[in-house]
């Protein structure tokens, strides 16, 4: 561990209160900051199970009844595991999500684990990718950031085929398309959009569970296979999650009080922790937040997406064809977008490196950070956008900054519903071959 590392960070360590994970390692892109992940053991998954420590036997009736239809019904999905490591990253406690790393057996290896199949499984994509069409957590502050921010990625998709398509077809343009259309669909997505969706981000950032949330079982069984050996299942379990999001009741208040007693925090050291807050003290905004790449990316967003929103009130019809001489125009138009654009460069690459074990180092196989790269694509795209819209005289320079916002709306749509995405796989599971992989994996 470096001896730079924000010792404040300790002093709010996850889990620090929980005896049964113990934290092995955490780092970040920099020394500077606080740590943006980490891993811990939990000492369910140290020792080999033995046939006395089953709990199985000792179930009766219903119980025993449930939890073997339980263990048919994830038969299918269950698969074998080596090691088991418990990943914590800044980015997924801020979600609600609890990542899991497998490390696979080789043929004929004894695996005393099971657990879910990884989330990178075909059927287990269909599944997420079905889930955001059919299923509306409106209590889930990550979920609701996802499905406003890609609402208004399609707000502004329909705005650039309003601006860009008649350069490119004449013969497809309405009578006032850039101005009315184009106007009132750039304003719905800078105003409502934009700003209310960078709004939530800080909330979500403010609310991030510091106690640290497991959100996993861990059950003992006997196998009934061809060992007939006792192991151990690890299986998500919204009952070992205290989340904000597992209240259905309620946006804004208490976990859900269906949560197991053995996963709720030490309520008698987290006396100072509130369950919710719309503003942070000024005290641990001084000494956590600003040390937080979460929260430094949240406050660029929504500079950005505040600076931003002049041009979407300018692009008004009425207001926009009255800002004359050019310099008017540029003032009130083309140079907010291009603030705003850059709030969103620089919010975008916050968010990357904040996913990254290194500052130099990309990580393709999370997808957080192609969350974040697709919309730094997009903040590239809206930013060229204002910079060639200021050229007024020049054609070709105009239809430019059309494509711009055409290619940057369609990637902020991409990275938008990868957020949808992510706030709807609350337990993902990463898998590696060797343990040389297990153990470099953060």
């Amino acid at each position: 561990m470096p001896a730079r590392r924000n010792r404040r960070f300790f002093s709010r360590e996850p889990f620090h209160n929980d005896d049964r994970l113990t934290l092995q390692h955490a780092e970040g892109p920099f020394g500077f900051l606080n740590p943006t992940r980490a891993h811990f053991d939990h000492s369910a998954l140290a020792p080999k199970p033995t046939p006395d420590e089953i709990a199985e036997p000792h179930e009766s009736g219903d119980d025993a009844e449930t939890r073997h239809e339980q263990t048919k019904q994830a038969a299918d999905s269950n698969v074998p595991a080596k090691n088991v490591k418990f990943l914590w990253r800044s980015r997924d406690n801020r979600k609600g999500r609890h990542p899991l790393l497998v490390q696979k057996p080789l043929p004929g290896e004894v695996a005393p684990f099971l657990t879910p199949r990884c989330t990178s499984h075909p059927r287990e994509i269909l599944k997420t990718v079905i889930k955001t069409f059919t299923y509306y957590p409106i209590w889930d502050i990550s979920w609701l950031v996802a499905f406003i921010f890609t609402w208004g990625s399609m707000v502004w998709v329909l705005n650039s085929f309003f601006v860009w398509l008649p350069l490119v077809a004449p013969s497809t343009e309405f009578d006032s398309e850039v101005y009315w259309a184009g106007g009132i669909t750039a304003f719905i997505g800078a105003i409502v959009f934009f700003e209310f969706g960078s709004i939530l981000l800080i909330f979500e950032a403010i609310n991030a569970n510091r106690s640290g949330c497991f959100g996993w079982a861990v059950e003992q069984f006997v196998d009934n296979g061809r060992s007939g050996k006792p192991r151990l299942r690890v299986v998500a379990s919204r009952h070992h999650c205290h989340h904000h999001h597992q209240n259905r009741r309620n946006f804004v208040g208490k976990p859900s009080a269906s949560t197991s007693i053995e996963a709720q925090p030490d309520p008698g050291s987290n006396n100072d922790e509130k369950h919710w807050q719309w503003f942070p003290s000024w005290h641990d905004l001084r000494t956590h937040y600003i040390h937080e790449l979460g929260f430094l990316a949240g406050c660029a967003q929504l500079f950005g997406a505040t600076v931003f929103g002049v041009s979407g009130f300018t692009a008004l019809p009425g207001i926009n064809n009255h800002l004359t001489p050019q310099w008017r125009l540029n003032a009130a138009y083309w140079i907010p977008q291009v603030v705003g654009g850059s709030g969103f460069i620089v919010s975008s690459t916050l968010y990357m490196l904040e996913t990254q074990q290194k500052w130099w180092k990309p990580a393709p196989h999370l997808l957080g950070w192609h969350i974040a790269f697709w919309n730094l694509v997009g903040a590239f795209g809206f930013t060229l956008c204002g910079a060639l819209g200021m050229a007024f005289n020049n054609s070709g320079a105009q239809f430019e900054a059309g494509l711009a916002t055409f290619w940057g709306s369609w990637a902020f749509l991409i990275g938008s519903y990868l957020q949808l995405y992510e706030s709807l796989s609350k337990h993902p599971v990463e898998q590696v071959s060797s343990m040389d992989e297990f153990n470099s994996r953060k």
